[in-house]
């Protein structure tokens, strides 16, 4: 009987060691699987950062940010110089008959306002503007005074005619 108990204490043992050694086999081949798919995975994501980057620049291009040029030009910070002719603009939506840069009459009794700005380099801004219902850009010259005033041009403005009802 002493034996007989052995003998199934061996194969027992024997059969959990089986089923030990398949268990950590498998789990170590799909680590491994894991590891591999999210290296791959890793790899794939800094390809996309790395051309969603290249199209950024390339889209900013053509942005005060970007030109050093037109960064150097300032005396002062141009970042501070950014700010402050874009709330200069945006300031400038409260009247009465909307933003005077905008050269088109009130429409539908709604007064065209500035919507977003673009300061493209020491010189120039392009914006968007609306009245809720047309939209149009348009394209403004900048000058930075002795004193610090900014004034500003008008250049050329573009309304959509497919957005006038």
């Amino acid at each position: 009987m002493k034996k007989n108990l052995l003998l199934y204490l061996f194969i027992f043992t024997l059969l959990i060691n089986l089923f030990t050694y398949v268990y950590f086999t498998k789990n170590e081949k799909y680590a491994a699987d894991k590891a591999e798919k999210l290296t791959t995975r890793i790899e794939s994501l800094k390809d996309s950062l790395n051309i969603m980057t290249s199209n950024l620049e390339r889209a900013d291009y053509f942005s005060l940010k970007q030109n050093l040029n037109a960064r150097h030009y300032f005396d002062e910070d141009p970042d501070e110089i950014a700010i402050r002719v874009r709330d200069d603009i945006y300031a400038k939506n409260k009247g009465a008959k909307g933003n005077p840069l905008i050269q088109y009459p009130v429409l539908d009794g709604k007064s065209f306002v500035i919507n977003k700005i673009k300061l493209v380099n020491n010189r120039w801004i392009i914006a968007d503007f609306t009245n809720g219902k047309a939209w149009g850009e348009i394209f403004i010259k900048y000058f930075i005074e002795d004193n610090g005033d900014v004034s500003y041009e008008t250049v050329e403005t573009l309304l959509h005619a497919n957005t006038i009802n």
